[in-house]
């Protein structure tokens, strides 16, 4: 797992990270919460859909610093290596959907579980 975090690079990979946990602490907090935690709701909207973004900025440097690279070897470039680099590139984006599916289901879920 540590493997794919640092892949993704760092500077995006580890935040995402603790959104990830900020946000299963929230969604904690809100089931143990009585009454209304409307604020909580929206502080875990929030956390998941900023996780998304921060996930394809990440996602837009790393193709932006790829293609500069690419120019620097003037095409010359096996499939191989390119998709290797897209694949990381990827890797983001996509940890950031996943914190934000989580965050959404668990707003669902505990809308679900107020209405009852």
């Amino acid at each position: 797992m540590f493997d794919l975090l640092n892949q993704g690079g760092a500077l995006f990979m580890y935040p995402i990270l603790l959104f990830l946990i900020a946000v299963i602490g929230l969604i904690g907090k809100a089931f143990l919460e009585k009454g209304d935690n409307k604020k909580t709701l929206d502080l875990i909207a929030s956390i998941s859909l900023f996780t998304v973004i921060w996930g394809v900025l990440g996602q837009v440097i790393g193709l932006l610093e790829a293609f500069d690279a690419l120019a620097v070897f003037k095409g010359e470039v096996s499939t191989a290596l390119l998709a290797g680099g897209l694949r990381v590139s990827f890797l983001t984006t996509a940890f950031g959907i996943i914190v934000f599916l989580i965050g959404r289901l668990g707003i669902i879920v505990l809308t679900l579980v107020k209405r009852n």
